[in-house]
């Protein structure tokens, strides 16, 4: 049978100012009916780019320059818009990096699942409602029949990320390009989505093109593997035999698990941030947090895990004064901070500083880097033009990305760049405390061991106090001096990094460490019949 997609000598450009360089350099692409293909690689390597390519689409900034696109017999490199617009999202469709960033915040969620059958001409509107429900089961989301109804910003990004993949479902595609699909998920939640898109994929016989940087992940659930650097391919095999034999160092490299912990510290310099017996909801409804207290010290590093919906982004919201608490109090730097950050001193905002979970909704994609950087720069410090632009070029070498990026725009960086760019925004002001929201979810394991790295570093040269928020325990190992556990909005437990992983743990940490992917196929068939069986 032949395949259902054959890319052939595929060549991709980006344009730099006049100048077009190409960042996909004639590789080939092979899938079949019902096969699921992992790409891997750094950020940069050129997956997304490869992915988009199967439906003939360029990212604003790129182009095919040359090369065959060929899908299920039609060649699609050439063929005119109007023809690929009735292919895309219904027979081939894609799954984004960034749910936040690419649903629609002023329509319902269920509305913009069933826009793509609706327009295609598949279903009706009430057909595709009905449609939508089953799939939100499938793919375990709460409450099924109700929760489309709600807008994108009244679920947790673990929850939207899965309407996305439901989304992408509708309209029973050929084949699915999904784009880091669980990066944004937690250990725990990321096992039901992983089981459900194999089940789904398998169910209706769908192909799936799977971009990830989780060699772990991709393990569960490709069937085959390719490996792309700057834009090359660096090999490609079955998954099961390259997770046994990788052929090139650079696999090897990517197959490691992290080597590196923080050394335990002594828990003895001054607390920086003390919360305490802090309560809140969102809009006086039911409390979404409840009798949190917890400290930071300086110089230290204390992780916030749990699962999708368990309040650790909420109480960040909290402690930065975006969301302010229905009782209890927060002390920075031994004065306590007004609820509100409308209310607080410029100052106050300084010293307190957060890098979000998405950045592709925390940079403004109209503002070119030298801009994203320079402002807090400006607005903390009163710097010059020129003092900003030095500063700003300190602090990419820092984050390492190149010089040439302070003229870049945020749509012309990789995503684990752009989250490097919000990085070095937190760090311009030079803070005491900055709140790390999944700052490593977007990166490779390469790039995140470089940064987290360099997080530490920072922390032994300024003296910087973190709290991370994170549902990588593997993170957790190498950053943390404490640890916090949350779940349902409360604090199961917490103590210091050693004590909390080691055994005996509290049964719903040790759920957590059990869900963190292993390198191996076979890992998520046991530990699905080992819990059913339980």
């Amino acid at each position: 049978m032949p395949p259902l997609l054959k890319i052939r000598n595929i060549v991709i450009e980006g344009q730099t100012g006049e100048n077009w360089e190409p960042i996909v350099k004639g590789l080939d692409l092979t899938l079949h009916k019902g096969e699921i293909l992992g790409l891997i690689g750094e950020s940069g390597a050129g997956k997304s780019t490869l992915g988009l390519a199967a439906m003939c689409y360029t990212r604003p900034g790129c182009r095919i320059a040359s090369g065959s696109i060929v899908f299920d017999g039609q060649e699609l490199f050439g063929m005119p818009e109007s023809q690929l617009r009735n292919l895309r999202g219904a027979r081939i469709a894609y799954v984004a990096q960034s749910a936040a960033a690419n649903f629609n915040p002023a329509h319902r969620l269920i509305r913009q699942y069933a826009e793509g059958p609706v327009q295609h001409g598949l279903m009706t509107t009430v057909e595709a409602e009905a449609n939508a429900v089953a799939i939100y089961e499938q793919l375990l989301l709460p409450d099924p029949e109700n929760i489309g109804y709600r807008f994108p910003h009244q679920v947790s990004g673990g929850q939207l990320q899965r309407a996305m993949v439901a989304m992408a479902m509708s309209c029973r595609p050929d084949i699915i390009i999904f784009d880091e699909p669980t990066t944004a998920l937690d250990v725990t939640t990321q096992i039901e989505v992983l089981a459900a898109i194999r089940e789904i994929t398998a169910r209706y016989d769908t192909a799936a093109i799977y971009i990830t940087h989780d060699l772990a992940v991709v393990a569960q659930i490709a069937d085959r593997i390719m490996v792309l650097r700057n834009g090359d391919l660096v090999e490609e095999n079955d998954a099961r035999k390259m997770l046994a034999h990788p052929q090139q160092s650079y696999t090897r490299d990517l197959l490691a698990v992290r080597s590196f912990a923080k050394k335990a510290l002594d828990a003895d310099s001054e607390v920086i941030l003390d919360v305490a017996d802090v309560t809140a909801s969102y809009n006086g409804q039911d409390n979404v947090l409840e009798d949190i207290s917890l400290q930071v010290r300086r110089g230290r590093t204390v992780a916030l895990v749990g699962e999708s919906g368990s309040g650790k982004s909420t109480l960040a919201r909290v402690i930065t004064g975006l969301l302010p608490p229905s009782s209890g109090s927060i002390v920075f730097q031994g004065e306590e901070l007004p609820p509100a950050m409308k209310s607080r001193r410029r100052e106050e905002l300084r010293r307190l500083q957060m890098i979000y979970q998405m950045p592709d909704t925390a940079l403004n994609p109209r503002q070119k880097i030298r801009m994203i950087i320079g402002r807090p720069l400006q607005f903390y410090f009163g710097l010059s033009a020129q003092e900003q632009e030095q500063r700003t070029l300190e602090l990419l070498a820092q984050i390492e990305l190149p010089e040439e990026y302070i003229d870049r725009y945020p749509t012309e960086l990789s995503g684990g760049e752009k989250q490097r760019v919000c990085i070095a925004r937190a760090l311009a002001a030079r803070p005491a405390l900055i709140i790390c929201d999944e700052v490593t979810s977007a990166l490779d394991q390469l790039v995140a061991e470089g940064i987290l790295r360099l997080l530490l570093d920072l922390q032994r040269k300024l003296d910087v106090s973190y709290l991370f928020i994170t549902h990588d325990l593997a993170t957790v190992k190498a950053i943390a001096d404490e640890i916090v556990v949350m779940r349902d909005g409360r604090i199961v437990e917490q103590g210091p990094r050693n004590e909390i992983l080691t055994p005996p743990h509290h049964d719903y940490t040790d759920l957590l460490l059990s869900s963190v992917p292993q390198m191996d196929p076979d890992w998520l068939d046991n530990l699905l019949a080992e819990r059913e069986a339980a």
